[in-house]
């Protein structure tokens, strides 16, 4: 019996506990992971020598993408134990990682104190976090489309977002509370250490809760099938086409997500030019309602199915993009700028609510959690963890705008995936796992 997508269902309490506690372990890597963007205006200074503003960020800029190049490895790695082991081990083991990343970031001496050791352990603690977040996204994207009912897994998928933006919230929401009872001096000095100390002792609690997760069947299924087969490239590489669609899918939209989300505090900040606790504001609230919209169009995939909304991010995002950002770069209001930014997380939504389903159900289960996150985390490599970057690039030498086209040309790349695609929706291979 067909049952419509967007009237809510009677689920059963372990389904909703597995649910549960797989989001909010990826909500606290996810706070983990953001955290140090969200507060590398405050220490930028303290791991770099002293001199231009722009030249400090670009560093912490270069290192947070140097980052992104560990999560094809941690895709690898996770996805193999997830497939081979469980979801339910690889997940714990990831957030494990992160704790400790979080943890000595948050002791780190400073530039003054050790001098170029200080840059260099850095960028280990964040080699740490890229390993664990590039195995997070595949291994609870798998296991959240596979314990999701299946009329309901675009809706419950969409989680995943809701908790990836969660986190990035959270470490927003602890910058906003800091700014208020702490002095910009006092920020910079050491209280950027806080929000590690946090995310290191969240990591633990959500450890414990990933301890205790169900496996999921779709793994049980095929646990004791040969071993050969099971999380390995070989076995990866008879899925080509998937893999392409998976490369092409994530292209555009992770370079428009990390803009409006990641990058973006910086440019309200060094474009807009509004103040630093103006700019976390306006981020905190268009990312809160970003992340509340995600269901609704995880729910309407269930309806609809997911390709259309994935032509809707591709059409808008081509041509709204640079006269968009355009706008936002020359606006002198703070409601203007509120406005136009969530247009373009709304339009981000056609994306991110209902990617993770989309490449879950592309794969069978004995690589699912590597296919989906092995070619995510090379893409996510190139165009989300370079997005910043490039972007701040630009900027120091006078192209800013470039970077508006740059991710225009992205987007179509990916629209002419979702044109040439099928409706993942009407193939799944999740269906035959129940």
């Amino acid at each position: 019996m067909h049952t419509d997508p967007l009237i809510p269902e009677k689920i059963s309490s372990s389904r909703l506990k597995a649910i549960f506690g797989g989001s909010i372990g990826n909500l606290v890597e996810w706070y983990d992971w953001y955290a140090y963007s969200a507060f590398a205006l405050y220490f930028s200074a303290s791991f770099f020598p002293q001199g231009n503003k722009t030249a400090q960020l670009l560093n912490t800029a270069g290192i947070f993408a140097l980052g992104f190049l560990m999560r094809p490895i941690g895709g690898w790695i996770f996805g193999r134990i997830a497939d081979k082991v469980g979801r339910k081990q690889s997940m714990t083991l990831s957030v494990l990682l992160m704790s400790f990343g979080s943890l000595l970031i948050a002791f780190i001496p400073t530039y003054q104190s050790i001098g170029i050791i200080a840059p260099l352990v850095l960028l280990f603690a964040r080699l740490l976090q890229g390993l664990s977040v590039g195995g997070e996204y595949g291994v609870s994207a798998t296991y959240l489309s596979e314990m999701a009912s299946k009329n309901r897994r675009g809706f419950y998928s969409s989680f995943q977002y809701v908790t990836l933006i969660g986190g990035q919230l959270f470490a927003l929401g602890i910058q906003l509370i800091l700014q208020k009872v702490l002095s910009d001096a006092e920020l910079h000095e050491w209280g950027w250490r806080i929000p590690f100390v946090i995310g290191a002792i969240l990591s633990l609690v959500a450890l414990y809760m990933r301890s205790i997760l169900y496996e999921t069947k779709a793994f049980e299924t095929q646990k004791n099938r040969s071993d050969e087969r099971k999380g390995t490239i070989r076995e990866l590489l008879k899925h080509p086409k998937a893999l392409l669609i998976v490369v092409g899918l994530t292209l555009g939209g992770t370079l428009a997500f990390y803009t409006y989300t990641t990058y973006m505090q910086k440019f309200l900040v060094y474009t807009v030019n509004l103040s630093k606790a103006e700019s976390t504001l306006i981020s905190f609230i268009s990312m809160l309602i970003f992340a509340l919209i995600q269901p609704l169009f995880g729910a309407l995939s269930d309806r609809i199915g997911r390709r259309p909304l994935l032509i809707s991010f591709g059409v808008l995002g081509s041509i709204c993009t640079v006269p968009l950002l355009t706008a936002l770069s020359h606006t002198t209001s703070l409601y203007t700028a509120f406005f136009l930014l969530l247009s373009g997380l709304f339009i981000v939504s056609g994306y991110t609510s209902i990617n993770a389903i989309v490449k879950a159900e592309l794969f069978p289960a004995e690589v699912r959690a590597l296919g989906v996150g092995l070619p995510y985390a090379l893409t996510v490599a190139i165009f989300g963890g370079t997005a910043e970057y490039v972007a701040l690039y630009l900027k120091d030498i006078g192209y800013e705008s470039y970077f508006y086209w740059y991710i225009s040309g992205c987007i179509f790349l990916s629209l002419l995936v979702y044109v040439g695609m099928k409706d993942t929706k009407e193939t799944s291979l999740l269906e035959s796992e129940g």
